[in-house]
């Protein structure tokens, strides 16, 4: 270990080699609950691609596990450490390299925030779509790696689709560049796309080309409200049937309405079972998108839809849908005090025709089990976030709220669907990985593995 330090500290600035034990504690994991987690033996904050290259290198020499990291607001352990791993944090790697408002892209650095990309490209007019709910504080990297979604997805797609080109550092320490810088191209394989979603297994990723897009005209939001989960879902259903494109279309269920008015009130109606919050920005006709979709969410039992008068209002709702996460973490806290209370985040995404079905089974199973559990996500996409109220200090509560996780990452495959919609594999979902993809599709991705990364250094332990 003390040669390790050395090589990194020959090969580093004396301030990106870390050790301080408070520091390596707090770089050990991601915001996935109850995921295992080991404790570096370092972190290092390199700047540039000849460092990232080094670092990988050294950790090879010294057959050391590398482990990827951005800001760590994954939920899936996908950036947990291992015992004794060298931890290469993005973080200080911020710097949008470039804007190129004529060919509509960007050149950035993977610890980028996603906000502050956003900030810089609207000084262009332009905007770049995909907006994780943690898009204030995820980096760009994070979001490539884990090929994250957010609220807009149902329009606009997640983030690979944004993806043009990447610099990635192999576990050789060769650089790689991917993809292209035009709007069209399709010269050999597509090894961009390879590596956006493969959760650091496969490389370190040091540079990334996006695409962009106009910005947007201002929004039209309306919230509906219903007597059940399911009633929502026929909705969300209904409005795909007949063509309609939100520009956003989420779900909250009562659970996550009680935990949002008691986090920060704002005088939602915590007696609905569940809310729709729908926008369209398709300008002169969003307010008639807007009066279908309203038609639609009564024909399927709205007992209540009425349309932000302003952007101002508009706005609160979003936030309102932004703040799910710390609400529901306050509301585990509470209902679990002596800071016992968490959460389990599953992450399923079914075809919109099955959306209805899931709600409803995700309601049996919290009965089955005998644990809360809110529902929120991405009702236009099929993708849902169930989110399991668990004590972490009481086995049997741990017990009964991992069992409620494998019965809904069940019922989503038997519908039809994915064990994962955007948060990725990581840890959590690896048990299920192999019985979605098959054996065959399974045999390729680790030869893929094997093939760029054959000595297994790479983040090991996470996907596959």
């Amino acid at each position: 270990m003390v040669d390790l330090l050395d090589a990194l500290r020959a090969a580093l600035p004396a301030e990106a080699v870390l050790t301080d034990p408070d520091l390596l504690s707090g770089h050990s994991r991601d915001e996935a609950d109850l995921c295992a987690a080991g404790l570096p033996a370092v972190v290092v904050r390199p700047r540039t691609t000849e460092q990232v290259a080094a670092v990988v290198k050294i950790a090879a020499e010294h057959r050391v596990p590398l482990v990827p990291q951005g800001a760590r607001t994954g939920l899936a352990g996908a950036a947990n450490a291992v015992d004794g791993a060298v931890v290469l944090s993005t973080v200080a790697m911020d710097r949008i390299l470039e804007v190129d408002p004529v060919n509509r892209i960007a050149v950035l650095q993977p610890g980028v925030v996603n906000a502050a990309l956003a900030a810089e490209v609207a000084k262009h007019g332009l905007r770049y779509p995909p907006d994780p709910g943690s898009w204030e504080s995820s980096m760009i990297g994070g979001n490539v790696a884990t090929n994250a979604g957010g609220m807009c997805c149902v329009k606009y797609g997640v983030t690979t689709e944004y993806v043009f080109g990447l610099e990635v550092v192999l576990a050789s320490g060769e650089v790689l560049r991917t993809g292209r810088r035009t709007a069209k191209g399709v010269a050999g394989y597509d090894l961009t796309r390879l590596f956006v979603g493969s959760e650091g297994t496969l490389g370190v990723i040091t540079e990334i080309t996006v695409g962009l897009r106009p910005a947007a005209g201002e929004s039209l939001t309306l919230v509906a409200l219903f007597p059940s989960t399911a009633a929502a879902g026929d909705a969300v259903a209904a409005i795909s049937a007949q063509g309609l494109s939100p520009s956003l279309l989420e779900l909250l269920d009562q659970t996550h309405l009680i935990a949002l008015e008691a986090y920060q009130p704002m005088g939602l109606r915590t007696e609905a079972k569940a809310l729709l919050l729908a926008a369209s920005d398709t300008g002169s006709q969003a307010a008639a998108d807007l009066e279908r979709i309203a038609a639609l969410c009564e024909e399927a039992g709205a007992d209540e839809v009425y349309a932000a008068t302003d952007s101002i209002e508009a706005a609160q709702l979003l936030q309102a849908r932004r703040l799910a996460h710390p609400a529901m973490e306050k509301y585990a806290a509470e209902m679990f005090p002596q800071g016992n209370g968490g959460l389990i985040i599953d992450d399923v995404a079914v075809p919109r025709s099955a959306l209805a079905a899931l709600l409803d089974g995700v309601e049996k199973i919290a009965a089955e089990n005998g644990v809360a559990i809110g529902v929120v996500g991405h009702a236009g996409d099929g993708n849902m976030h169930p989110n399991i109220v668990v004590d972490r200090a009481d086995p049997a509560s741990v017990a009964d709220s991992q069992r409620a996780f494998g019965d809904i990452v069940e019922l989503a495959l038997a519908l039809g669907g994915t064990c994962t919609g955007e948060h990725g594999v990581g840890l959590l979902k690896r048990r299920w990985l192999a019985r979605e993809i098959g054996p065959v599709s399974l045999r390729v991705q680790q030869a893929i593995k094997a093939a760029l990364d054959p000595e297994g250094l790479l983040n090991p332990g996470k996907v596959l």
